[in-house]
């Protein structure tokens, strides 16, 4: 397992349901139940099931689409060329990837890393729910169409979900392109670069009013 994949177990982590009812009190009972997922045809094909790493307390979460032939291979997400393109990005924000939490909508890769089936995207879901549920992000970055669209349940363009705060269920959304598409077209490196600038500044904004709330409750209960 990779040193950053999840932290220790921590008692004070909440806890949530599976689907049959049983309790997942962190990131790492919820991959076992996800490693040993059979639900869609992936499962037969996968060489190992990508799950996602990073800090299981991060406040920021990247979502890609699924894994690719590097990440089956390695069983992590973002590893290949794309990988080290978005540590890049990530570090231009002063981010590091340890300190964020990266996954994908499939937990498994698509043959020949075709775009994700509907009945795949509707098994995995719920993986990712529930990954969301843990985690408890302040923020979420969506890199690409497919998982932007997936996640968002639209068919807009990229341009149309670019450049703004986008709420989904509880969490504050930014949409911006797949590191792969960048490495396909450079030309939107400039692009990318305004949208997670924007992240950033959103994010910090974000911890500084969770930090202010906190002072407030610290102070009235001292009142």
């Amino acid at each position: 397992m990779h040193p950053f994949l999840f932290s220790d177990h921590d008692d004070t982590l909440p806890s949530v349901q599976s689907e049959a009812g049983a309790p997942f009190r962190d990131l790492i009972g919820l991959s076992l139940a996800v490693k040993s997922c059979t639900k869609c045809r992936l499962s037969a094909s996968r060489k190992n099931v990508v799950f996602g790493e990073g800090d299981p307390r991060a406040a920021l979460v990247v979502i890609g689409e699924a894994p690719g032939a590097d990440e089956d291979s390695q069983g992590r997400p973002f590893v290949g060329r794309s990988g080290q393109l978005l540590d890049k990005i990530l570090q231009a924000v002063q981010f590091k990837r340890e300190e964020v939490f990266i996954c994908n909508i499939l937990k498994c890769r698509p043959p020949q890393n075709r775009n994700p089936l509907a009945d795949e995207i509707e098994c995995c879901m719920p993986w990712l729910l529930l990954q969301l549920e843990l985690l408890n992000p302040k923020l979420i970055l969506l890199l690409g169409k497919v998982a932007a669209n997936t996640i968002l349940q639209n068919s807009l363009s990229m341009g149309a979900m670019r450049g703004r705060i986008v709420k989904w269920k509880a969490y504050d959304c930014m949409v911006t392109y797949h590191p792969a598409a960048l490495l396909r077209n450079p030309g939107w490196k400039k692009a990318c670069w305004e949208d997670v600038q924007m992240m950033r500044q959103h994010y910090d904004k974000l911890c500084s009013a969770e930090a202010h709330s906190r002072t407030m409750v610290t102070n009235n209960d001292q009142a």
